[in-house]
């Protein structure tokens, strides 16, 4: 993962509240386990048609979404399964952030663990951002603030061990073998003298 700090990017706006994993990544794509390629079928069913030709309507198709890695969504994103594939679909396609008023726990936590921040706001906030589709926002996590082009701040939380994962790029398991050299000397320690 890459390890994420500050995120200066344009904003892609989907105003659509429920959005659920089956969604943001239909069941027929999750056959795969590799986090690579899913940004192509992120949205499926909204951003192709029949024959598989992009909609010229669906925002992600617009020439202003290309490049952004923050998606301003409605409330109560990421509902529905616990499929790790909905955050892999959007950390592909080159998302780093979702905002949202509010988001699905297991999506979430799914998100945190694959270096994507999601990012709840208060609905006023939330109002803003969706009123400014494409305007330049600022993240950053080591201050947990999110700014808007017009300089209206809002703070958000992020749980301790998942932000200190987050900025430094690595997940559970890349942590848990930074600690080696701990685990077996408290391994050593332990088992000395016992029988």
């Amino acid at each position: 993962m890459e390890p994420i700090k500050t995120i200066v990017s344009r904003t892609v706006v989907l105003p659509i509240e429920n959005v659920d994993t089956d969604q943001i990544i239909p069941a027929r794509f999750l056959k795969t386990t590799s986090k690579t390629g899913l940004g192509e079928k992120l949205f499926s069913d909204w951003r192709y048609d029949a024959s598989g030709a992009p909609k010229a309507d669906f925002v992600l198709n617009r020439p202003e979404a290309k490049g952004a890695a923050v998606l301003v969504a409605g409330d109560n994103f990421g509902c529905g399964s616990s499929r790790e594939h909905a955050p892999w679909a959007l950390y592909d396609y080159g998302f780093r952030a979702v905002v949202s008023t509010s988001i699905a726990d297991i999506f979430r936590n799914n998100a945190l663990k694959n270096g994507l921040l999601p990012i709840v706001v208060d609905p006023a906030f939330h109002q803003a951002a969706l009123a400014a589709p494409g305007a330049a926002v600022t993240v950053s996590l080591e201050n947990q603030t999110i700014t808007l082009a017009d300089g209206r701040t809002a703070k958000f939380p992020v749980e301790t061990f998942a932000r200190y994962c987050l900025l430094n790029g690595i997940d559970e398991l890349q942590f848990l073998l930074s600690q080696d050299d701990s685990i077996a000397a408290y391994e050593k320690a332990t088992s000395e003298g016992a029988p």
